[in-house]
């Protein structure tokens, strides 16, 4: 057996091995250069949050307990509860007037809104077309939504 023979064989037998591996791998080969091309790469836009859907329906949903909350009859041990929830109306509501344009205050890290913008963005919010229980345009005696 020769040299000749020897390099046949090891022709035959890789060969089946390279095609499988060319096949299966120029797809991710040919999408990591084509990434790489200046120029070629379309940026898509990202949305800056979730979907209005998703805000919407948790803003419904959050008011809804707010609403559950400031009915209850042991209101001074749910005090807390109730500070948490109103913070969650405000950062979904700040999120929501992003995504449909509405004006309002940025409020800085770790700081919530006053219920008096809190109020006010939210009937901004309506206004735009976000649909939000009736029950909550108005504010409860004790200053709450």
């Amino acid at each position: 057996m020769s040299l000749l023979d020897v390099g046949k064989l090891a022709l035959i037998t890789v060969t089946p091995t390279l095609i499988g591996a060319v096949v299966i791998y120029s797809p991710r080969w040919w999408a990591a250069v084509s990434q790489s091309w200046p120029g070629r790469r379309a940026e898509q836009p990202q949305p800056l949050g979730p979907p209005i859907e998703q805000l919407a329906a948790d803003l419904r949903r959050l008011l809804r307990l707010h609403e559950e909350l400031t009915r209850s009859a042991h209101i001074a041990m749910l005090a807390q509860r109730l500070w948490a929830v109103e913070a969650a109306i405000g950062a979904r509501a700040v999120e929501a007037a992003r995504a449909l344009d509405v004006p309002h205050r940025e409020p800085e890290q770790l700081e919530i809104l006053t219920r008096a913008e809190l109020s006010r963005l939210l009937h901004d919010l309506c206004r735009a077309g976000l649909a939000l229980p009736a029950l909550t345009a108005p504010f409860n005696k004790d200053g709450r939504l």
